[in-house]
């Protein structure tokens, strides 16, 4: 039985990777650096921003790119261009909670990226049981490990829980977690074939389908 739903952040319960590139592009724009081809961002997605930004824009400086960004985040969260979650994908955490199930968001973002999402008054305060981001974690995907402190701290064990994401990386570190996993493919970034190598339980097209996909497993 599934007790525990761990759920990706980026493009999987909030699509981002399109606002994403918009973002990182302006603030490459106010550095004068080389702006990022929407290929090169969606081959890299779900890579750690201030790793692989020197991969999108070659020669960028990383310390001054990550200030701007700091600067610029909340500006656009404001203004609702990114981080923005659908009244359909709340729901669904309501239908989860309403079916006994725990959640916890498990994210590769840092501090700086998910601050405001923290904030008490946020639609996640209530529903999310815990948040596992970059900063507080010894471990981090693709690790298995990554996935320790949410079943150390929760109790659980690792068939009690499963893990959604977007990515082959996001599949791979649950599976080899012991987690169940499924692949959400509403972004359209990837698709099934994307996963062909990878022992996925489910997929699904949107993230309302996911108390479905569970029942199944």
């Amino acid at each position: 039985m599934i007790k525990a739903v761990v759920i990706d952040f980026d493009d999987t319960f909030c699509l981002t990777e399109a606002a994403c590139f918009e973002l990182e592009n302006a603030v490459l724009e106010l550095m004068d650096c080389q702006p990022q081809t929407r290929e090169i961002h969606k081959q890299t997605w779900g890579q750690p921003l201030f790793e692989i930004i020197t991969t999108r824009s070659p020669g960028v400086n990383v310390v001054q790119f990550r200030e701007l960004m700091q600067e610029m985040l909340p500006l656009w969260v404001s203004e609702g261009k990114i981080d923005t979650i659908t009244r359909a994908n709340i729901e669904t955490l309501d239908k989860l909670l309403q079916e006994g199930k725990e959640l916890y968001i498990l994210t590769s973002r840092t501090h700086d990226e998910v601050i405001h999402l923290l904030a008490p008054d946020h639609d996640l305060a209530s529903r999310i049981k815990a948040f596992y981001y970059r900063d507080i974690m010894a471990f981090h995907k693709p690790d298995p490990r990554a996935f320790d402190e949410v079943l150390n701290d929760h109790k659980l064990d690792h068939g009690e829980c499963v893990y959604v994401g977007d990515s082959p990386s996001d599949a791979m570190a649950a599976k080899q977690a012991g987690l169940h996993f499924i692949a959400s493919l509403e972004s359209g970034v990837r698709t099934e074939a994307d996963f062909a190598t990878l022992p996925v339980d489910a997929f699904v097209n949107t993230f309302s389908d996911i108390p479905a996909a569970i029942v199944k497993l």
